[in-house]
């Protein structure tokens, strides 16, 4: 809470967890529907099922990867009760607009930071400017425990929502006896010592590990930002990246593909993994297209869509058209950029991109 400018934070099992909590602590519920952006983990969005409440996703901004902020208002309907938005691969939402229409709503902002830690909008850094906040601290995240999360908020009332979830629905904190009590529904989402311990050492190398990649995505970018029908990743004025995914797209229109795009991805990602650089397509589908939302079978019987609070939510696919073309011509470099690997190791992997870039007529 500390390190990251927060209130209150509580250390939770996962990313996951802590997710479900933000979503328990804004009140969401039966019938309730939750604004989430249409691509990103299934997490982000399966939270809200966990919790019998309905995602409606929005389409994404292509340069940013995020959440596209001129297209959540559209979106809001009188069930509308949260927006998750997701801080993806690092660089934080545009989070002026997101409150501005939170406030005149009367939503509760709930960010999902679980891949945005010290990432920065406007001095704010990831976490610290919705109502609450996740982390998590996963095998491949910047900050790693081997597994576990957090829940942080400045509100006390959200606090204590979240804390009853996080323990069988009690209500007692650590520092009390406990009354084994249930008083709703919960949970067993804490954390052990041993992962909090190990988290607690890293968290003191946190500062050091994102200079290191940040000054990796700076010497990569530098070296990749010529070679055509390469689209590098963005760093707008006001944000800091921590760069936890460096994600390239390909400019399938310069390079005459236009149709089965995808499938020309995976033969360049084939090829750049025969020249030793490291890539994997990160998401191969748009959340809304998942089976758990095009079947509705979240609960069985078509809960929580048929729940008779609810109204009909439709998750045509053409309504995320930005977010298919993202997902069809990505590819990412997850854990290139970590220590030990230095500016030597960003010169190879610039050499092996650019020399797939550059010969893709084999490949075809």
């Amino acid at each position: 809470a500390t390190w990251n400018g927060n209130r209150y934070a509580v250390t939770t099992n996962s990313g996951t967890a802590a997710l479900h909590m933000c979503v328990a602590a804004c009140g969401c519920g039966a019938g309730d529907e939750v604004i989430v952006p249409a691509y990103s983990w299934s997490s982000s969005a399966t939270c809200v099922l966990q919790h019998n409440a309905i995602p409606v996703f929005v389409d994404i901004d292509f340069d940013t990867m995020n959440i596209d902020v001129n297209k959540i208002e559209a979106a809001i309907t009188p069930k509308t009760k949260a927006i998750i938005v997701v801080h993806l691969h690092g660089l934080m939402v545009e989070m002026a607009p997101v409150l501005t229409i939170a406030r005149k709503h009367g939503l509760k902002v709930i960010e999902d930071a679980c891949q945005a830690h010290g990432a920065e909008y406007m001095g704010h850094k990831a976490g610290t400017m919705g109502d609450c906040g996740a982390f998590s601290f996963n095998q491949n995240k910047n900050l790693c425990s081997g597994e576990g999360g957090m829940f942080v908020t400045d509100d006390a009332m959200l606090l204590k929502s979240a804390q009853s979830l996080w323990s069988f629905g009690e209500t007692n904190t650590p520092s009390e006896s406990r009354d084994y009590h249930v008083y709703a529904m919960g949970w067993m989402y804490r954390n052990n010592d041993l992962t909090a311990a190990f988290g607690r050492a890293q968290l003191s190398k946190l500062d050091g590990y994102l200079a290191h990649q940040i000054a990796n995505a700076q010497h990569l970018t530098a070296n990749l930002q010529d070679i055509p029908g390469l689209i590098l990743p963005v760093e707008p004025d006001g944000f800091k990246h921590n760069w936890y995914n460096y994600v390239l797209r390909f400019d399938m229109a310069s390079l005459g593909v236009d149709r089965q795009l995808a499938l020309f991805r995976d033969q360049i990602v084939k090829a750049l993994t025969a020249e030793g650089v490291p890539t994997m397509v990160w998401q191969k589908f748009i959340l809304p297209a998942m089976t758990v939302f095009q079947a509705k079978n979240g609960y069985g019987g078509g809960c929580p869509w048929s729940c008779p609070m609810a109204e009909p939510v439709d998750y045509n696919l053409a309504q995320y058209p930005v977010a298919q073309e993202h997902c069809d011509t990505h590819t990412c470099l997850v854990m290139a950029l970590r220590a030990p690997n230095g500016i030597e190791v960003m010169s190879l992997l610039a050499q092996g991109i650019r020399k797939v870039m550059t010969n893709l007529d084999q490949i075809r």
